[in-house]
């Protein structure tokens, strides 16, 4: 039987997802207010839509509640989507996800929080766009940055330079003569399309290579790809917008935080609030102000504001001047994979880290295994424990006998952190970190479940 879905709010985070889910097998209904929303849906995918208010009971008792799993609240408005999951709630619907921008509602001090509606998780978009930021300035030269195992492992994306050791070789070659190095190449991000790289594949000049290893060991990954981390001092936002403020409050102890705004009133406003935060009452495209401030002087560029287009020519403006990192948000999912090659070091999106989030406790609900899924990437991350009667273990199977579509990236034997090489062997109980393509991963539990 199906899985049954209602989404509300088909904007950037709602389409998207609703892309990701109508490849699976899932029963999906879409509502939104806008008809010219509802018809992008329908034109390009096989579920069925809903024209009207999402908080409208009227509208939402034209569903049966009691047989949807999954209710999806993710309007741009906080309000609509709390009257929607209260709704839903009340009507039945087994589980309620909700979007919401005012971080007020997760504080401890919150007279109302999404419990009281019935919610059984939130999700941030800003907070999520923000730890992806925090995580690529804290380790500087990767254009991406995800934690596994409690921050253990990592998975860095490595933009491969002209000038890097790694053109012209194959993976397995610089798996052997970098020993002291342990990585694993787990996906290859080449002319906008990702695959998982078999041992033969030969690195390529603007490649983005997302390697593997324990968290000590991604700044010498990083160095071997001609990638070497450098030390972050002086910081400049662009943009007091919520992400822009998030990321000031939170950076503001350890480096030299600076945000530019161009509205004089929101400047004034939240310079009373960012104590240790220089703001800065400026257009950021302003080549004279850029110059005052010596910008070539800045160790990280972050593009914040609410337009995508300001964010896109600024950072090209800043980088022309020799900023080291330049890290640029955008929220039109579809400029993604374009914006990644005009020269910025890395693009995050809030819509995007919202979409992965939900994805994650979707899938992670259906395959009965923790998986992150990763939409911008096009691949999956699972964790899974090996079953002493799985077919590897019954098979008496080896590493190198395990499909190429899987990448096993780390193993954890007794809470130590293993990053396999040819020769290492797979025990039962063994903790695993596979990637793979979403297709597959059905195989990842057939071999080890």
């Amino acid at each position: 039987m199906d899985i049954k879905i209602v989404i509300i709010g088909v904007g950037e985070v709602g389409f998207n997802l609703v892309k990701a889910l109508s490849k699976e097998k899932f029963d999906i209904t879409v509502i939104d207010i806008k008809e010219e929303k509802c018809q992008r849906i329908t034109n390009t995918m096989d579920v069925r839509a809903i024209v009207g208010d999402g908080a409208s009971q009227r509208i939402l008792q034209q569903l049966d509640m009691t047989n949807i799993d999954y209710l999806l609240a993710l309007t741009r408005i906080d309000e609509v989507n709390l009257v929607a999951a209260k709704s839903a709630y009340e009507m039945g619907a087994k589980k309620i996800i909700c979007r919401l921008r005012n971080t007020e509602y997760s504080h401890e001090s919150a007279i109302i929080t999404p419990e009281q509606f019935g919610i059984d998780y939130v999700v941030y978009p800003e907070k999520a766009a923000q730890r992806d930021i925090e995580n690529l300035i804290r380790q500087t030269s990767a254009v991406d940055l995800e934690e596994f195992k409690n921050g253990q492992i990592n998975m860095v994306g490595i933009k491969i330079a002209h000038s890097s050791p790694l053109v012209g070789r194959n993976i397995k070659n610089v798996e052997l003569s970098n020993p002291y190095i342990p990585h694993k190449l787990a996906l290859v991000i080449r002319e906008n399309e990702s695959f998982i790289p078999p041992k033969e594949t030969i690195y390529k000049k603007d490649d983005i290579g997302y390697f593997i290893g324990k968290a000590k060991d991604i700044n010498e990954i990083q160095r071997m790809a001609g990638k070497p981390a450098f030390k972050v001092k002086n910081i400049m936002i662009l943009g007091a917008g919520k992400i822009g403020r998030l990321l000031a409050k939170s950076l503001q102890s350890d480096y030299n935080v600076r945000i530019v705004e161009q509205n004089f009133e929101k400047a004034k406003k939240f310079g009373k609030t960012l104590t240790d935060t220089l703001i800065l009452q400026a257009n950021g495209l302003d080549i004279d102000f850029l110059n005052s401030e010596n910008i070539q002087e800045t160790d990280c560029f972050i593009a914040a504001t609410e337009n995508e287009q300001t964010n896109i020519l600024a950072s090209l403006l800043v980088k022309h001047y020799g900023v080291k990192q330049v890290i640029l948000h955008i929220t039109t999912t579809n400029y993604f994979k374009a914006v990644r090659r005009i020269g910025v070091d890395a693009v995050v999106s809030k819509n995007i880290s919202a979409v992965n989030e939900v994805l994650k406790l979707i899938r992670s609900d259906q395959q009965d295994l923790p998986v992150s899924s990763f939409e911008d990437l096009n691949v999956d991350a699972i964790e899974l424990s090996v079953v002493q009667e799985c077919r590897y273990i019954r098979k008496k199977l080896t590493i190198d006998q395990i499909p190429e579509e899987l990448c096993i990236g780390a193993i954890c034997r007794n809470n130590e952190m293993i990053i396999p090489n040819n020769h290492t062997e797979i025990y039962a109980e063994d903790e695993l970190l596979v990637i793979t393509k979403e297709e597959n991963i059905s195989i990842v539990e057939k071999l080890f479940q």
